[in-house]
């Protein structure tokens, strides 16, 4: 029999946490007051969001003219802004649907930060498309409705009208998902407040919980609900930015019309959001005194994935180019060519360097388990899967098939008003979730605590050593006796000799 110890995975649950423990520290996180670093994370937030919120209102106002966009690059700053943000929003439903159905559990320390950041993804994604408009208000005219105002029949041979079913239909299936996943957290805040005389508390909590009980039958009801919701949620990782994709592919302009596009859009859209789910669990993890729940063994995990997911879109990177040559199309490659040399090659560069060069970093295993250098490269991630879409978007459009079309797109004050005013948005709406719902699904780490606790896992190591070094005490018994009854064989034929 073996000899040799298995390895214990390093605690997900760090500083010997009990049940009651965890229900004091996660009920703090709303009950209690904001440290100092949640209140200037969310003074910076606000402030970004300020600014993003009047970009808005002048546009509206004044019109998209206000933006850098021409005759030739229509698409621009404002679509590279939709498609980033819902790529951010991919990595929030694998982490709670797809890492569920497969029962991994550092999952469970982050879900509800992943679902949460899935949902004012897909509302920052939602207004870019809307302020493309130029009339938001008539955005009606798309709805089905019989014409008694003329043509407006929508298309649904369009891409664009593929996005509107399939982003709604994600961003109702994740909102779904995760307030399920909040009804046993807020019956917990609901009891603590009846124990303390808190009215108020009482009353939204016990409005918000829809009258669970924690009996077994609501349980039942939770899990099987979790599952059917969970197997809905997982195609749609996968259908949503394909989709979005066909915005691109279903076009003849060069550089777009790729059938590698879908898995290229999903594979960038999961690398980019777990880079972000780094940013904004290391984030949480100070600002509302997570250290004992957010370990780096989380962070490892996701670094893993990172690593695998930046492999491919680097691999996707290299299709592209080959296919363009193998093709033998001269607008295919040169719209490659202009993408690598041409007056946006620095755009090039950036996303070259930031998506396939930085991950290869976490190949290093003090650099995967260091909490400071994974939350820089993933700022470097979100960086560079930004100017993917960037050089997607506008390097194959400003060199069209005519050269006197051939123009430059630059950004005007409004347009980056706009992108760092989403994120502050972003991020205000995500700190304030964060004192107002609990952001760890108690109930689910409580039931991995006798499992990944940290002085569960002492315990657990020590046993199979026990257990190993009694295997090894009674082999080495059996080898003595085997030994004696050779010694006694032995003399029991040499005394048959003589």
């Amino acid at each position: 029999m073996s000899n040799v110890v298995s390895e214990i995975r390093e605690p997900l649950i760090l500083g010997d946490r009990t049940i009651h423990d965890i229900t004091e520290d996660i009920a703090r996180s709303v009950e209690g007051k904001a440290n100092k670093w949640w209140w200037i994370v969310f003074a910076i937030a606000v402030s970004t969001a300020t600014w993003g919120v009047c970009c808005i209102l002048y546009t509206v106002g004044a019109g998209i003219g206000s933006w850098g966009v021409n005759k030739t690059v229509g698409w621009a700053w404002d679509i590279t802004n939709f498609v980033w943000w819902i790529g951010i929003g991919h990595a929030g439903t694998l982490i709670s649907a797809v890492l569920m159905l497969f029962r991994q559990r550092w999952r469970m320390a982050i879900n509800r930060s992943a679902e949460a950041m899935t949902i004012f993804a897909v509302m920052m994604a939602g207004l870019f498309p809307i302020l493309h408009m130029g009339r938001p208000w008539l955005a009606y005219f798309n709805l089905p409705f019989p014409n008694q105002l003329g043509s407006l029949w929508v298309n649904f041979n369009s891409p664009l009208i593929w996005d509107v079913f399939a982003i709604s239909t994600y961003l109702t299936v994740s909102i779904v998902f995760w307030y399920l996943g909040l009804i046993p957290d807020f019956a917990m805040i609901r009891d603590r407040a009846r124990v303390r005389g808190n009215a108020m508390y009482d009353k939204v909590y016990s409005l918000l919980s829809f009258g669970w009980s924690g009996r077994a039958r609501d349980w039942s009801r939770f899990e099987e609900v979790s599952l059917v919701l969970a197997g809905l949620a997982t195609p749609l990782v996968f259908s949503v930015h394909s989709i979005v994709s066909m915005d691109f592919a279903a076009a003849i302009v060069p550089g777009w019309h790729t059938t590698i596009f879908p898995p290229y859009f999903v594979l960038g859209a999961l690398f980019s959001g777990f880079a972000m789910v780094i940013t904004l669990t290391v984030t949480m993890r100070k600002v509302m005194s997570l250290e004992n729940y957010i370990t780096i063994r989380h962070v490892e995990s996701m670094n893993y994935i990172i690593m695998l997911t930046g492999s491919l879109v680097g691999t996707a990177y290299i299709t592209e180019l080959f296919m363009a040559w193998y093709s033998g199309v001269e607008y295919e490659q040169y719209a490659f060519l202009n993408r690598a040399t041409g007056p946006y090659w620095w755009a090039y560069m950036i996303m070259m360097t930031c998506n396939v060069v930085t991950p290869q970093l976490f190949w290093f295993k003090a650099i995967r388990t260091s909490f400071t250098a994974s939350f820089i490269i993933a700022f470097f991630v979100n960086i560079g899967m930004w100017f993917e879409r960037f050089v997607i978007i506008v390097t194959s459009l400003h060199r069209d098939y005519l050269p006197s079309s051939w123009t430059m797109f630059h950004p005007t004050f409004i347009d980056i008003g706009l992108f760092v005013g989403t994120i502050g948005i972003f991020f205000t709406l995500f700190l304030l979730f964060a004192r107002v719902f609990p952001v760890i699904a108690q109930a689910e780490t409580k039931s991995i605590l006798k499992i990944v606790g940290s002085q569960y896992v002492e315990i657990n190591a020590r046993a199979p050593v026990k257990e190993n070094m009694e295997e090894k005490e009674v082999e080495e018994k059996a080898e003595e006796s085997s030994e004696d009854n050779a010694g006694e064989e032995s003399a029991e034929n040499d005394k048959e000799d003589e």
